[in-house]
């Protein structure tokens, strides 16, 4: 059952913050702790939690785990390789652990919350302190009190639907951009997904809530709110809301910013949402639409809920709404009892719909999904070589994509230095596309126009109007 932390469990948790922070006062030093958060942005929006949290409580922070008090790691379960660097950087930390034995390490997120995963952790990595799941993030100050007090390991992995905990204290990565969870979970269970399993079911925030929270940043400075769901799409299904509603409320928050979301499932992006953003000038041009593969039979067997000719008919609409849209989305190569025809159709498919960009994946089985059941005959080597053909496809489309904005003029939301040349200024377009161009550092941190002059095959350069 999905339930909200009221107030009074909050209250719980400011009061160990602050037991916490006493603790920490008596030190000889102030203590430092280093927060790793991997995999997605929802992670990321984690990870400022946490770092709010630990702020909160006396902590200073640090880039590296090398000579901190408290090392946490933030984990991804989405694919294998992303595990392998958990437990290497777990591993590391044994000689230091040996060496202070009052530092504490600490494992959270996606991967403890599989059974698997922890069993390893308890048995393989004794130095391990603390290990804590998806579901229990707002309680992490108390699992610090009792790590600290008692000096045995703590471990918090309920099994449950999932809660909602607001005015958990944030430590944003940055003043320009910020992240605003707006729904947490997913009710899809794509069969090579471990999402739903790890991150509980559907679960959306109260409206006011998302709105009050965009306000205070826009009013703070905030230039780009990023929406976050694992399904935006599905927003508010269990408060009688809509994506739709949701985002003509920010749109109507006075200011100059932008706003941008991820991710959009293709079976619940409605006309009713595609003409909602042709309507709010603030929304992003720029389309993330995972269609994974473009073989209809393999789209069933992933459970994804649509047919190639029902993405296609979408894809029309939403270039027929918006004309300037840039349009990218993920791709699962090698997902199992795909065939080579299979694969073409992807192809095909990528070439019909000329996409600005792609995240491509060789499918990585997860244990615990359907697929992982599923015979895979077809070898990693000729995986290997389909993958290549697709991003060379992929580079010819991308780069033709990138080359037709030269001439155009784009409206800019200036981040910082240049990516190709320190010299120059860098930002994103409305399209979400990388552009560097000249002008004085003041500019960062404000829109601007800028011409584009050329097209490299990951970002655009220009010069301001």
């Amino acid at each position: 059952m999905i339930s909200k932390i009221t107030s009074a469990e909050m209250a719980v948790q400011q009061e160990y913050m602050k037991k916490v922070a006493e603790l920490n006062a008596q030190r000889a030093q102030p203590p430092v702790a280093h927060v790793h958060s991997f995999g997605c942005q929802q992670n990321v929006s984690d990870g400022e939690k946490i770092k709010g949290m630990l702020a909160m409580m006396g902590y200073g922070f640090s880039s590296s785990p090398e000579g901190a008090d408290l090392v946490l790691f933030n984990t991804c379960a989405v694919r294998e390789n992303a595990e392998d660097r958990v437990f290497g950087n777990l591993g590391a930390l044994k000689k230091a652990k040996h060496q202070y034995p009052d530092m504490l390490i600490g494992i959270c997120g996606c991967m403890v919350q599989q059974e698997h995963i922890t069993q390893r952790i308890r048995r393989s990595f004794p130095h391990t302190d603390i290990i804590f799941g998806t579901h229990v993030l707002h309680t992490m100050p108390q699992i610090i009190y009792e790590a600290m007090t008692t000096r045995k390991r703590q471990i918090s992995i309920p099994d449950c639907d999932g809660v909602i905990a607001e005015g958990i204290p944030l430590r944003r990565e940055s003043t320009l951009k910020a992240s605003i969870p707006i729904m947490y979970g997913c009710n899809n269970f794509c069969t090579y997904c471990i999402v739903p399993y790890v991150r509980g079911r559907e679960r959306s925030r109260d409206a006011e809530d998302i709105i009050r929270e965009c306000r205070e940043l826009v009013q703070g400075g905030c230039k780009e709110l990023l929406l976050l769901g694992q399904n935006v799409n599905s927003y508010g299904k269990n408060i009688g809301t809509s994506f739709s509603e949701l985002l003509k409320r920010i749109n109507d928050i006075d200011g100059e910013f932008r706003i941008s979301y991820m991710t959009s499932h293709p079976k619940d992006a409605t006309r009713e949402l595609v003409d909602t953003i042709a309507e709010c000038e603030k929304v992003t041009r720029h389309f993330h639409l995972p269609v994974q593969s473009g073989s209809s039979r393999i789209l069933k067997q992933m459970n994804r809920g649509y047919t190639r000719e029902q993405y296609l008919e979408l894809i029309g609409y939403v270039r027929e709404r918006l004309p300037d849209v840039a349009l990218t989305s993920d791709i699962i190569v090698g997902f199992p009892g795909e065939t080579y025809e299979d694969f073409c159709e992807t192809l095909s498919l990528i070439k019909q719909v000329g996409y600005d960009s792609l995240f491509t994946f060789i499918y990585s089985p997860r244990k615990g999904t359907k697929a992982a059941e599923m015979p895979d005959p077809i070898s990693a080597e000729e995986k290997g070589r389909w993958f290549r053909e697709l991003l060379e496809v992929q580079q010819e489309i991308g780069c033709s994509s990138y080359r037709s904005y030269v001439g155009q003029t784009l409206r800019v939301l200036c981040e910082g230095e240049g990516r190709t040349d320190p010299s120059l200024l860098t930002g994103k377009s409305r399209q979400n596309i990388i552009v560097d161009f000249d002008g004085s550092k003041e500019l960062i941190g404000s829109f601007v126009d800028v011409k584009i002059t050329e097209a490299l095959a990951w970002a655009l350069k220009g010069k301001i109007v």
